[in-house]
């Protein structure tokens, strides 16, 4: 600060100044922010672009949804796009099918599908989507149906599929996200919450409606007066068809992946699976007893043991390769009862889950006199503590 001053009892002398520091504080710039500063300004322009984009959109179909930015995991807005890239999965998944790659493509979809989602009652913030990386929907073993659909995508471009992320509705499930890969003669619809994999053309398709598209370059927004998906053309480069957020020349941002390079897991612990299991097991015998107030419950020691032999078959093939071991002890024991039961299969999140699931079969309500029970548990470890529980519960009584 430079302060002029002077001699009051000398007015024809002249003036003289000096200098004052005052401290007021300090800012300090981090050197990474420096670096970022590039990619902030070139970002600028396609924020901008990204908003009209949007509003544009739903102006044009208010029902449907497009999404162009979202929120990371530190508040930053991001392009969808940058979500978008090739990541390897499990090492343990790869070794399972070595000569089959569709097995190994519907392995992958279920490994997806048993990682807990994020209730839908939690996941709305007013309009403001926060989207985790793949790696850390993998180490938290948890995500939202985005970061499902996400890391499913993700999987099929390590395969070098040709993939994206769809947003749309679902009858069952509201709003949903599925991955989009194009085969040779056909485009197959994946729903990563429950593996399930569907042709354009298949009926039974849950999907409701094709909104918006992405991959790790552009968006696309569907402007085809029918969205359903056996009605949609899904050649997005017919403008016609798709309105794309940015233009083909178009050369604002040169952003990266926000995934990492490539995802590192870890073995889940085998002992807290077995410990894990009995105390399932011990649990859902107490709560048959709890559920029969008035009835004894009895445990047919045989059923249970075949039962035990089945599960680990059906997580890898999905009933297929049950053993004629299997049977014809079944076929024996089907001489003197009637039986009664199905498996549950389920993501492991808690306890009180299973519980739940096995009441709402009503197996325990069986009246029956001489009713005996049998109940099976078996989980089955993926890495990062991503299981897959089994239960078989059944009701066995005899025959007159």
């Amino acid at each position: 600060m430079i302060i002029e001053k002077q001699d009051p009892y000398c007015k024809s002398c002249s003036s003289y100044s000096h200098i004052r520091k005052n401290w007021l504080g300090s800012i300090v710039f981090p050197f990474s922010a420096l670096l970022q500063q590039s990619e902030f300004s070139d970002e600028t322009d396609v924020f901008k672009r990204a908003q009209i984009f949007k509003k544009s959109c739903q102006a044009m179909f208010p029902n449907r949804r497009v999404a162009a930015t979202v929120f990371n995991g530190e508040g930053i807005q991001i392009l969808v796009t940058r979500y978008i890239k090739a990541l390897n999965p499990p090492q343990q998944l790869l070794d399972v099918f070595l000569h089959d790659s569709n097995a190994t493509l519907d392995l992958i979809a279920r490994f997806v599908s048993l990682i807990p989602v994020v209730p839908d009652v939690l996941d709305e913030n007013d309009g403001f989507d926060i989207w985790m990386t793949s790696e850390r929907c993998i180490s938290l073993a948890i995500g939202n149906k985005e970061e499902h659909a996400i890391l499913l995508c993700n999987f099929f471009l390590y395969f070098g599929k040709k993939a994206l992320v769809v947003l749309g509705t679902s009858m069952l499930e509201g709003q949903v996200a599925y991955v989009l890969t194009q085969e040779t003669d056909e485009y197959l619809l994946w729903n990563p919450l429950t593996g399930q994999c569907h042709k354009q053309f298949d009926p039974f398709c849950p999907l409701q409606s094709v909104d918006c598209l992405f991959d790790d370059g552009n968006v696309w927004f569907n402007i085809q007066q029918n969205n359903t998906p056996m009605a949609v053309h899904f050649d997005y480069s017919k403008e016609s068809f798709w309105k794309q957020l940015l233009p083909k020349d178009f050369q604002g941002t040169n952003a990266q992946s926000i995934q990492p390079e490539e995802i590192i897991y870890c073995e889940t612990n085998k002992s807290m699976i077995e410990d894990l299991k009995n105390r399932i097991e011990r649990t859902l015998k107490c709560k048959m007893m709890e559920w029969r107030p008035k009835q004894p419950t009895r445990w047919n020691r045989q059923c249970t043991y075949i039962l035990q032999k089945i599960l680990p078959k059906l997580e890898l093939g999905t009933g297929s390769f049950v053993l004629s071991e299997e049977e014809g002890e079944f076929e024996r024991l089907l001489q003197f009862y009637w039986v009664t039961g199905f498996p549950i299969q389920m993501p492991y999140t808690d306890v009180q889950s299973i519980i739940d699931a096995v009441y709402q079969t009503g197996i325990h309500s069986s009246e029956f006199p001489q009713t005996e029970f049998a109940l099976a548990v078996y989980i089955h470890p993926y890495p990062n503590n991503i299981l897959s529980v089994w239960v078989y519960l059944a009701s066995l009584a005899r025959h007159e």
